[in-house]
């Protein structure tokens, strides 16, 4: 079937992952099917069903679709304490897990034979083992959320073993891109209001994906047929320090950053003081992801580099700010 004949369904597409998923697949002349809450806003072009809840999915609003991208999930982490309770990790798995394979089952009634999950690099652990993560290392989550996650991916791909159903699994790092918020939004209000920034001494280096590229890479584990029954990281390819991407940033910007080199080890045991040491040590850790896979595998390549990611999300940020 050629891609203009092929529809593919989008859970959460009124998420920033989502429509830039919706994007890229109208650009290719796929049709995007929206699986959303009935206040949810989508791309222009999407085909909108609304749902009340993954678990509650009627496998009619999956018709006529060829594959189901699976983006829809509950992401808020809480402070250290509270996402470690059992009653957050429920929470986290009523959705992330059990909405997860309600949803699968759904689509599989409604005979769609691929399911694309995107995970998270948290399904695997907060800071690398001193080497890049690989798909095939432990999972050893840091928290409520990265544990959901985990289990996740074990109990879809065991789903697909047990049923037939195509599995594919995206695990991508930090994702970044026109829209972006937290974390990231934070960091570059920080440089373009010109607040010195206590990263001067942080060597570490963090693995990135532009949103564009983790659409890219989401839209072909959708569509290759060597994709089903695996698991693939996803990244930019260029794993900058934290120093430098504090930098490249400020050039985009056209507002130098400001790094002020504060040692890593006052800047944990302030952590410690302030009951923010897993915000320290995701700063100060390297997380760096292999994704050689999906390349050998698939061979998908990222059709955005870092610059180019950094400079349309350092211009998203100008044009919403008057400049």
């Amino acid at each position: 079937m050629s891609e203009t004949g092929r529809r593919i369904a989008i859970t959460g597409a009124n998420g920033f992952v989502g429509r830039a998923v919706s994007r890229a697949l109208l650009e290719r002349g796929i049709g995007a099917r929206g699986l959303v809450r009935r206040d949810a806003q989508c791309e222009p072009g999407v085909d909108v069903r609304h749902i009340e809840s993954l678990d509650a999915i009627a496998p009619d609003a999956f018709a006529g679709c060829d594959a189901v991208i699976h983006l829809a999930a509950r992401v808020h982490v809480m402070a250290d304490a509270a996402a470690q309770s059992q009653a957050v990790l429920e929470a986290y798995r009523a959705i992330n897990v059990d909405g997860t394979l309600a949803a699968a089952e759904s689509a599989r009634r409604a005979g769609v034979t691929r399911f694309v999950m995107v995970s998270s690099i948290k399904a695997l652990g907060e800071s690398d083992p001193g080497r890049p993560f690989t798909e095939d290392d432990a999972r050893n989550p840091p928290d409520a959320y990265g544990m959901s996650k985990a289990e996740a991916e074990v109990k879809l791909l065991e789903f697909g073993s047990r049923t037939g159903m195509e599995i594919a699994i995206v695990r991508p790092p930090l994702v970044y891109g026109p829209g972006v918020r937290a974390n990231f939004l934070s960091m570059m209000s920080a440089i373009a209001r010109g607040i010195p920034l206590p990263l001067g001494a942080i060597d570490a280096r963090r693995s990135l994906v532009s949103v564009d590229n983790l659409a890219s890479a989401t839209i072909e584990c959708a569509l290759d047929p060597a994709a089903a029954g695996r698991l693939f990281h996803v990244t930019d390819g260029d794993d900058p320090s934290v120093a430098d991407l504090a930098r490249k940033l400020g050039e985009r910007l056209g507002k130098p950053a400001r790094l002020v080199p504060v040692p890593v080890g006052l800047l944990r045991g302030l952590g410690r003081l302030t009951g923010r040491t897993a915000q320290i040590d995701r700063l100060t850790g390297s997380l760096r992801l292999d994704s050689r896979r999906i390349r050998e595998t698939l061979g998908w390549r990222a059709p955005q580099s870092l610059d180019e990611g950094l400079a349309a999300t350092a211009a998203w940020f100008r044009s919403t700010r008057g400049r």
